[in-house]
């Protein structure tokens, strides 16, 4: 195969697939605001799906002692915005991807990149008459395989905190954690957003660039007043 010219071979190597269709990456790396042709939304639909399926279809295979709980936790912690993002930093997703000449794209459009990465290989390899599930499945267990098979479901207690602050609140008797948005600040392209989480008499405040990761934090501080829960 040619080398390419687009300077995306760095990114192909990376991700362990070289494309037969170059089309397919090119779709994949093209963010809406972009203006430039077909945009990656439809491919990160499809994504989305697959990368669900493949982390599943790993945990079930390598963790048969575990039950429904932990699995949809672990399998969380692998597909949230936060994992993807880094996922995304390490192929270089934040060079690749265009846009509409924004210097820095926000985490959830990198990691929404990856989920259309993953669904343009399997398209790719399925118009090259291959396995594209198979090939999906290979890249993200690449990924997430080691750390499937060496988690413990005390390690994502902190990494889960509104669910794992959920569950602590109703054990001890506490009311649901309510989150306040207390304001938000900085331009458009980098945000700070300023959260509230509170449980009867307990309250904590956070920041983060988004609000899901203030309210977070925030949570994860209301968990160190209320105290260490349960490990599983």
């Amino acid at each position: 195969m040619a080398a390419r010219r687009d300077g995306t071979a760095a990114l192909e190597a990376r991700l362990g697939h070289a494309f037969r269709n170059p089309a397919f990456l090119r779709e994949a790396l093209t963010h809406a605001s972009s203006g430039r042709g077909r945009d990656n939304q439809r491919l990160e639909f499809l994504g989305d799906a697959l990368l669900n399926f493949c982390v599943a279809l790993a945990i079930h295979r390598e963790r048969p002692d575990w039950e429904e709980g932990p699995m949809s936790k672990l399998r969380g912690v692998l597909v949230c915005t936060e994992a993807l993002h880094a996922w995304a930093l390490d192929l270089g997703l934040d060079q690749a991807l265009s846009s509409a000449g924004r210097t820095a794209l926000g985490p959830k459009p990198l990691a929404d990149a990856v989920e259309a990465l993953l669904a343009a290989v399997f398209l790719d390899a399925q118009a090259a008459g291959g396995d594209g599930a198979s090939r999906v499945q290979a890249l993200v267990e690449a990924r997430h395989l080691a750390a499937i098979r060496s988690a413990d479901p005390g390690l994502w207690t902190r990494r889960d905190a509104k669910t794992t602050l959920q569950e602590t609140t109703a054990r001890l008797g506490l009311p649901a954690p309510a989150y306040t948005l207390l304001g938000q600040s900085g331009p458009d392209h980098a945000p700070r957003f300023s959260v509230r989480a509170a449980t009867g008499p307990h309250v904590a405040e956070a920041e983060g660039n988004t609000r899901k990761k203030a309210e977070t934090e925030a949570a994860r501080k209301l968990l160190d007043l209320l105290g260490p829960g349960p490990s599983a």
